[in-house]
């Protein structure tokens, strides 16, 4: 059975954070799907809700170390203690992934599989609305550091029209760290290939639109 989230619908909320952390649904990324070349899994969970016109996530992690070397969107994100979601409209071939590190630069791209993908102009991702973060750039390997992020992603920049939404999406969260002192990558739903590799939708769960 795939994995399943609601997403609840939050209207009217002047504080996006205190009504997410009330009324958004929670979800952990605790998958180690490749645990014998990469067995570290910081702790990761978050929540998700969405506004009319928006899909609103966080995340809330708790590990060793902490890198962040790219200072600006369009990076290699991935490469830095980096949180994703990755979301498709079942009807659409291509899916979106939204990449942001911990001090909040990110990542968009779209397209149908890993090795067909656009990335999103910086005039576009500078209207994702980033909440929290550190400061960068940052190297720390061994402290152990707790930090949080929440992105407000528009629809209509991921191919939707939030007139007539879809009653359900398809999607997956990541928590990864390519080049950092502990390497991992951890999911929320499995993904079953032999080596990392997040670009699979086949495995993506259910977002399921209140």
């Amino acid at each position: 059975m795939k994995n399943t989230v609601r997403i609840p619908l939050i209207e009217g909320a002047e504080n996006i954070e205190k009504a997410l952390e009330l009324q958004g649904a929670r979800f952990d990324v605790c998958q180690v799907n490749w645990p014998e070349s990469f067995p570290y899994a910081p702790l990761c969970a978050g929540r998700i809700a969405r506004t009319k016109d928006a899909l609103v996530v966080s995340w809330r992690v708790s590990g060793l170390g902490l890198t962040v070397r790219n200072t600006a969107d369009d990076g290699s994100i991935w490469e830095d203690s980096c949180c994703e979601v990755f979301v498709k409209d079942p009807s659409a071939a291509d899916y979106y992934n939204i990449e942001v590190n911990a001090a909040g630069f990110l990542l968009v791209g779209r397209g149908p599989d890993r090795n067909n993908r656009v990335r999103l102009p910086l005039e576009a991702t500078s209207r994702i609305r980033r909440i929290g973060g550190c400061k960068a750039p940052v190297d720390n390997a061994d402290d152990l550091v707790n930090w949080s992020m929440t992105v407000v992603i528009p629809f209509d920049l991921i191919g939707l029209d939030p007139r007539y939404l879809p009653e359900m999406l398809l999607g997956n969260f990541y928590k990864c760290g390519d080049k950092t002192a502990h390497p991992h990558f951890l999911s929320w739903a499995p993904v079953q290939t032999p080596n990392p590799d997040f670009h699979r939708p086949e495995f993506f769960g259910t977002f399921l639109l209140d």
